[in-house]
């Protein structure tokens, strides 16, 4: 991917949605729920940053902008938008 986000923007790998609940239901994909964590894989160039390329992180509903690359899709988000980095 040659994105590279500006400032204090990140660029997140999406997880994708699991296609099967617990109990052995298929979702179809028009009624999953979309996830709201992902693989930070850029950081833009900004002077204090708390993540790092590699990371796992959640991030606020209905934020960022979406970009898809081949199968793979990632989102662009503000770092003020990062909830909580997952260990």
């Amino acid at each position: 991917m040659k994105i590279k986000p500006l400032k204090d923007r990140v660029l997140i790998k999406l997880e994708k949605a699991d296609g099967k609940t617990p109990g052995g239901i298929i979702i179809p994909e028009n009624a999953k729920e979309k996830t709201q964590t992902g693989i930070i894989t850029r950081v833009g160039e900004t002077e204090q940053c708390a993540v790092s390329v590699g990371q796992k992180v959640m991030y606020e509903k209905y934020v960022g902008i979406p970009v898809k690359d081949g199968d793979d899709d990632y989102l662009i988000v503000k770092l003020n938008d990062l909830i909580a980095v997952v260990e």
